[in-house]
């Protein structure tokens, strides 16, 4: 790296006896995977590129929206309809030529999950979807890589270190909400979505640079309504015994029986050709040979995962889920 860029543009943070050229050096080799460019996202990847991280992924499939600006700082006015992932692109460069930023305007699916992650040092969960966080936690757990993953609702939010060493989504998380409540349906002010995408940047800097302690294993969690945090370690969480995984549609087998879960009216083309549209409803006290995996489908994978509680309870083990959103 250029010695005028460690006096110059990182002079600050190098001050800091936990950084210095060694950890600059350190951040200059790194490679981040970011899936989400949007609330969270918009900060951890400012962030990150300030910070001189050498290289950062940006995954999303989504444009800019007029909704976004209040929460979304990377985008203007000019910039809706635009891909979210190469806007943002654009926007780190323009703040830091001297870093690589690949925008891949595309969803992280279980397909191509974990080409995206074995690519990476650490993965950043900005996503605004069950079904992709718990994606991503299976193959950063797989892999071995550190996860740092957030959520934010309302006015409250979390953040925490996962996987690399520490017990995954599933073992802090191991069931979904019974709805699935997002931004759009339950609102969200922008400077809280603004402070906990900036924990998880510096959750990631953290990781990077090898502090002690390490945040994977922690969790902080923000009520701004009431201005309080608290935090914990979860590193004695156990893995679950049973695990659902989420498939794509690469990974559906020929002998898979598929349901899908959506009506008609929320979606006209099944999930996958050889896919039966059932209600939820329907399940009660269906029985299925176990030799042959049982794959539920839906929208977001909430209610694949309630379909699939219902069949465990049945006496069911071999499940898969499917989330459209992540297909």
């Amino acid at each position: 790296m250029d010695r005028d860029m460690f006096m110059t543009r990182y002079q600050r943070q190098m001050q800091l006896p936990e950084v210095g050229r060694d950890g600059q050096a350190k951040l200059a080799r790194a490679h981040v995977l970011v899936v989400g460019a949007g609330g969270l996202g918009s900060p951890v990847l400012h962030y990150l590129a300030g910070a001189g991280v050498g290289s950062l992924t940006i995954v999303d499939p989504d444009c800019v929206e007029e909704s976004n600006l209040h929460r979304q700082p990377l985008f203007e006015t000019k910039d809706i309809g635009a891909s979210k992932s190469k806007r943002a692109r654009d926007q780190l460069l323009a703040r830091n030529p001297h870093i690589v930023v690949q925008a891949r305007a595309e969803a992280l699916t279980p397909d191509n999950a974990g080409s995206l992650v074995a690519d990476a040092d650490i993965v950043v969960d900005a996503a605004d979807s069950f079904a992709v966080s718990y994606i991503l936690s299976d193959q950063c757990l797989a892999l071995k890589k550190p996860m740092i993953s957030a959520s934010v609702l309302g006015q409250a939010g979390y953040v925490g270190g996962f996987c690399g060493g520490a017990p995954s989504l599933r073992a802090v998380f191991p069931d979904l909400p019974t709805q699935a409540a997002n931004c759009a349906t339950a609102g969200v002010l922008g400077p809280v979505v603004g402070m906990i995408g900036a924990m998880q940047a510096q959750m990631v800097l953290a990781v990077l640079l090898g502090q002690n302690p390490s945040p994977k294993g922690q969790m902080v969690r923000m009520d701004a309504q009431n201005l309080s945090f608290s935090s914990f370690s979860f590193l004695r969480a156990a893995e679950p015994s049973a695990v659902w995984p989420f498939l794509g549609r690469e990974g559906v087998r020929c002998d898979d029986l598929v349901f899908d879960l959506r009506g008609e009216g929320e979606a006209r083309e099944m999930i996958v050709a050889q896919a039966q549209r059932w209600q939820i409803d329907e399940l009660a006290g269906a029985r299925f040979s176990d030799d042959q995996r049982v794959v539920l489908a839906c929208q977001t994978g909430v209610r694949a995962w309630r379909g699939a509680k219902q069949l465990q309870a049945q006496g069911h083990q071999n499940l898969a889920l499917m989330a459209a959103c992540a297909c």
